[in-house]
């Protein structure tokens, strides 16, 4: 997933490299050392890892060259695994059925999305299910797992061929999904682009609602995501990916097990919360 947002200078929750000399200034006495150190820590913890976020995601496409450690993963507290399925022009990634099947054994949650374009939605929808179905079903859909949560990426495309889907599209494509799964898929965008293009004056109201029905998964590197309407809140924040994030990597690390500069997500709620959202929102194929 490539994210396009971008923060804005004065936006009192982003914690970048200036902010973090200033801090570093005020801590030079060892005692106030201590006592800062102890605070930024709490801080931190309370933004990223406290009893109403959890970092626990990990999202992965073939771009992610390096073979995975899932079982590593799980141990450094990853929950759940959302995995690119399917890219324009119809393409299946190659290392999605692979990477499911090692996940799940790992005993990890899994989830696949699919990069959109420009051309017929309801194709695109069918393909991303009839491959998510496929690899599922020749891994023997696992007893234990409550199925895959699946996701469009509506985000700008400016790397795939086909142009980039458009808010009518992306909500024949979700309804597809819809009529075929019983299920609402997430939608993943940038938060400016979410801004832009899902708030505007002549915005079908139809189509808003469609959208409304899925749950939100909102790209930041910069700060904590708040311009979500027409959602209320966002589920998951992707806060990293490529090595960008301008947060303090104390609490927002951009590594995880044997993999670096990988796209890790905060989930707006604790670790049993966010079993109980899979459970809620998966589909067993």
């Amino acid at each position: 997933m490539i994210s396009e947002s971008q923060a804005p200078a004065n936006n009192p929750a982003h914690l970048g490299p200036a902010h973090g000399q200033r801090l570093k200034a005020v801590s030079a006495a060892p005692g106030v050392r201590l006592v800062f150190i102890g605070c930024l820590f709490a801080a931190l913890s309370a933004l990223c890892e406290g009893s109403d976020r959890t970092n626990s995601v990990v999202n992965l496409s073939h771009y992610d060259t390096v073979r995975p450690d899932f079982g590593r993963m799980r141990r450094e507290g990853v929950v759940g695994v959302i995995h690119e399925a399917t890219y324009p022009p119809s393409t299946p990634d190659f290392a999605y059925g692979g990477r499911q099947n090692a996940a799940l054994d790992a005993g990890l949650l899994w989830g696949a999305y699919h990069y959109a374009n420009a051309t017929n939605p309801t194709r695109q929808a069918d393909h991303f299910l009839d491959v998510v179905t496929a690899n599922w079903r020749r891994s023997g859909g696992p007893s234990g797992s409550p199925g895959v949560l699946l996701v469009l990426d509506f985000e700008k495309n400016g790397h795939y061929p086909g142009g980039t889907m458009g808010v009518g599209q992306a909500a024949d494509f979700v309804e597809r999904i819809r009529s075929r799964t019983g299920r609402y898929p997430g939608l993943y965008s940038g938060e400016n682009r979410i801004k832009q293009v899902l708030n505007e004056p002549g915005l079908d109201p139809g189509v808003k609602r469609s959208l409304q029905n899925c749950w939100l998964w909102v790209a930041n590197y910069h700060y904590v995501p708040t311009a979500t309407a027409p959602w209320t809140r966002w589920h998951l924040w992707q806060y990293t990916g490529d090595g960008i994030c301008d947060l303090p990597r104390l609490g927002f690390p951009t590594s995880v097990a044997n993999l670096r500069n990988v796209e890790r997500n905060l989930f707006n709620g604790s670790a049993k919360d966010l079993l109980g959202f899979w459970q809620a929102n998966a589909w067993r194929p």
